[in-house]
């Protein structure tokens, strides 16, 4: 089997990040006296450093964040199961024939290209191509699908280790054959605002986040998995490409101070995209901070079935496709109460 790769993005990504002055446990301006609106693009470079996870694992280490999820995490994430309940956090694909894409040309994002076949009565197969990344299918991103200033997370070099031959040598999403068991966290933000969704643009801070706890009663902790739902799917239209509701980048040192395992939202994360810097949570997640990032979740679902049981903390399981060298995988996150 051939396989093309595309580098999406990689390339023209990594002159782009860096770091900032940290926020306090109680999410109150940090030393410098930053607030949100403040943040700059030099700021979340500054940041790159500041909150840098490289060899906090080791030296050869592959996972990242993900090394916080410690078996007695996952033992504890298990007793959250207590309802019974299972609520997928996947967004099902659109899918039309792939006959609809001219040969040659690179699948539309917005669908799942299929090539449906019967080849004998009672038997039925199908081929499918994918466009893995952006803002519409629910996926997981691996550690090599950013790089900054020409290395990946943990110091790996881009240059070195993805090419469009083999994929990811290292930081692939092969890495996570053993999935994901940790306790899931749901940031619902329109309900702390009393609004059903978010406009498109709207960006998170990090004292959205402490308010949002206070009110529900929970705390995000060391290897927890953070899902933040602004109620994109519930705006009409749904406007697949358009801008999303999403992070500020002052969460990133809120990351790091609670140690989270892995982040996510319904949408792509960015909310305030800097002209020299667009990617300003993606970059620190997954390059800095070793953390994977779920994009594009349906997380519709899990917010009515939290609001019911009136608990934001559940049981998070899901694993990656294994595709060797890949930058990322289909995803269907699940949720059990």
């Amino acid at each position: 089997m051939q396989t093309q790769r595309l580098l999406a993005g990689g390339l023209t990504a990594l002159a782009i990040i860096a770091t900032l002055p940290a926020w306090t446990a109680c999410g109150r301006q940090g030393a410098s006296g930053l607030q949100p609106e403040d943040v700059t693009s030099a700021d979340v470079r500054r940041w790159m450093d500041e909150l840098s996870n490289w060899g906090r694992w080791g030296a050869d280490d592959q996972l990242g964040a993900l090394n916080l999820i410690t078996p007695e995490k996952r033992v504890e994430a298990l007793r959250l199961a207590t309802e019974g309940i299972v609520v997928s956090m996947s967004r099902q694909p659109r899918v039309i024939p792939t006959s609809a894409t001219p040969e040659g040309e690179r699948p539309d994002s917005a669908f799942w290209h299929r090539d449906f076949q019967i080849p004998r009565n009672g038997i039925a197969i199908e081929n499918i191509s994918i466009f893995q990344h952006g803002v519409v299918h629910t996926h997981l991103d691996a550690l090599c699908h950013f790089g900054y200033e020409g290395q990946l997370y943990n110091g790996v070099s881009f240059e070195e280790v993805v090419n469009t031959e083999t994929g990811c040598t290292r930081m692939g999403i092969d890495n996570l054959k053993e999935g994901i068991i940790s306790r899931g966290v749901l940031l619902d933000i329109p309900r702390l605002k009393g609004v059903p969704y978010l406009e498109p643009g709207y960006a998170v801070t990090p004292e959205e986040i402490l308010a949002w706890e206070e009110q529900a009663g929970v705390r995000v902790g060391p290897g927890d998995v953070v899902l933040l739902h602004t109620g994109r799917w519930l705006r009409p239209p749904p406007g697949d490409e358009d801008p999303t509701a999403g992070w500020h980048p002052a969460v990133s040192p809120w990351f790091k101070e609670r140690d989270v395992a892995v982040m996510g939202s319904d949408g792509s994360q960015d909310a305030v995209v800097y002209d020299d810097f667009p990617f300003s949570v993606h970059m620190p997640a997954l390059v800095a901070l070793g953390v994977h990032v779920i994009d594009a979740a349906d997380l519709t679902a899990v917010a009515e079935t939290a609001a019911e049981l009136g608990r934001w903390e559940f049981l998070f399981v899901a694993a990656p496709l294994q595709l060797p060298g890949n930058t990322g995988s289909p995803f269907d996150p699940l949720a059990i109460f």
